[in-house]
């Protein structure tokens, strides 16, 4: 079973909700529907380029919408129909688009998808407003679907909680960054659970709570999905500095923006004090010259750090499905949900 067709064939349905919640144009009518009455006059060519242009060229450039398609697979294997809840499956998508032109905007990064940040390409006031937006827009989906009172409350809950963890989680990585503070294994892999974890942590749980388990349940099948988009994490930073034919991003932007990657933490942890010195201070340079940055990844490869990282990612995972397999029905969706959980760490795109 090929993932790549497996998210090539809920692609289309994704896109089509994604452009209900935002139209790839505004008009009065879906402008009062986003944002209610206009007490003097709505401006839908304003709207169009401040939240639609910036957020549909991101979109259009690709990316594998592997977050709804979590969220579907998870309902579809407890049991439950999941085309009826394809809105808020789009949302988990949303969201992270608006993380990414926030980031690069953070990480002064030049390219997303092999083209220019969006930053680079409609300007920073343009990209912060349409990636605050973003952050908005999901709570107006949750308030449309017909679910009773107690599940939306449910469901605002862990969106609030999860929004406000995926803010520490970018702002650990930040810090770090700027060669602040110490980091630690255990401690790269809480920053991973609460940036990279959280939208696939939320979507689990918005899938367990639409299915009707209990909270430990919920909990327990959160916790699994996180431990996805922590080994997803991992391996972008491997394929940050080894790269691949399809790898969108600029290579070794990671050296350049001096992040403390895993593969960086575990061979500070372990170089001798000459080499541990030496990577410190290409990093601190934050530069983008290709000598620099081959030089460090030169440090983490001498470390065996990429096969030490890829091994952990391993183990994270194929840890994270046992703890949860059961839950599941012996499904078509539960073996595409399988399928799904080994390619997340697996991948070269």
């Amino acid at each position: 079973m090929d993932i790549m067709e497996i998210l090539k064939m809920y692609r289309k349905e994704i896109d089509g909700a994604i452009e209900k919640i935002i139209p790839r144009e505004y008009d009065e009518k879906s402008m009062k529907k986003t944002f209610g009455d206009a007490r003097y006059k709505f401006d839908p060519y304003a709207a169009t380029e401040a939240i639609s242009k910036p957020f549909w060229d991101l979109l259009d450039r690709g990316g594998k919408r592997w977050r709804p398609v979590l969220f579907m697979l998870i309902l579809e294997a407890l049991g439950k129909k999941a085309e009826k809840f394809i809105e808020l499956a789009a949302t988990f998508e949303i969201i992270h688009n608006g993380t990414l032109m926030i980031d690069d905007i953070e990480d002064d990064s030049d390219l997303r998808r092999g083209e220019p940040c969006t930053h680079k390409k409609f300007g920073l006031d343009i990209s912060i407003n349409a990636g605050n937006a973003i952050y908005f827009l999901p709570m107006l989906v949750i308030r449309e679907t017909d679910l009773n009172k107690g599940i939306k409350n449910k469901l605002y809950e862990t969106y609030i909680q999860e929004m406000t963890n995926i803010s520490l989680g970018q702002g650990m990585d930040i810090v770090w960054h700027k060669g602040l503070g110490k980091v630690s294994e255990k401690t790269y892999l809480q920053m991973c659970a609460f940036k990279t974890g959280t939208l696939a942590r939320m979507s689990a749980k918005f899938a367990a709570i639409l299915a009707g388990l209990d909270e430990g349940k919920i909990e327990k099948i959160g916790k699994s999905a996180e431990a996805i988009g922590v080994a997803f994490q991992i391996q972008d930073d491997i394929l940050n500095i080894t790269g691949s034919k399809d790898w969108g991003k600029g290579y070794g932007d990671d050296v350049t923006e001096g992040k403390r990657s895993f593969m960086v933490v575990r061979t500070l942890d372990i170089a001798d004090e000459a080499d541990r010195e030496k990577l410190l201070s290409i990093l601190s340079r934050h530069s983008k010259e290709k000598k620099l940055i081959d030089e460090a990844i030169e440090i983490l490869k001498k470390y065996n750090s990429v096969e030490y990282a890829k091994n952990v990612a391993r183990k994270i995972v194929s840890e994270a499905w046992e703890d949860v397999k059961d839950l599941f029905m012996d499904n078509d969706s539960k073996t595409k949900l399988e399928v799904f959980v080994n390619f997340m760490v697996e991948r070269d795109i």
